[in-house]
């Protein structure tokens, strides 16, 4: 009795681990076809590099007064 007690029981906890295995197998497939989650940090130091890139493109150079400065004579 206690041999065939022992047989089903160690027939249903392999049963078992081999169904966890596939299962997780499946997860973990699934898992990867997912996009990556960023983080709340990750999205807003994105955000904040993004401003800065428009702010840059749309900067336009100051003109120089270079007379006021006497850097440049003045051809006239």
């Amino acid at each position: 009795m206690y041999k065939i007690f022992m047989i089903v029981g160690v027939v249903l906890v392999g049963g078992g681990w081999i169904a966890y295995a596939i299962w997780d197998y499946r997860m973990r497939q699934e898992e990867k076809k997912q996009p990556k989650k960023r983080s709340a940090r990750l999205r807003k130091s994105q955000g904040e590099v993004s401003d800065w890139a428009k702010q840059m493109a749309s900067y336009k150079k100051p003109k120089a007064k270079r007379q006021a400065r006497g850097d440049v004579n003045d051809p006239q």
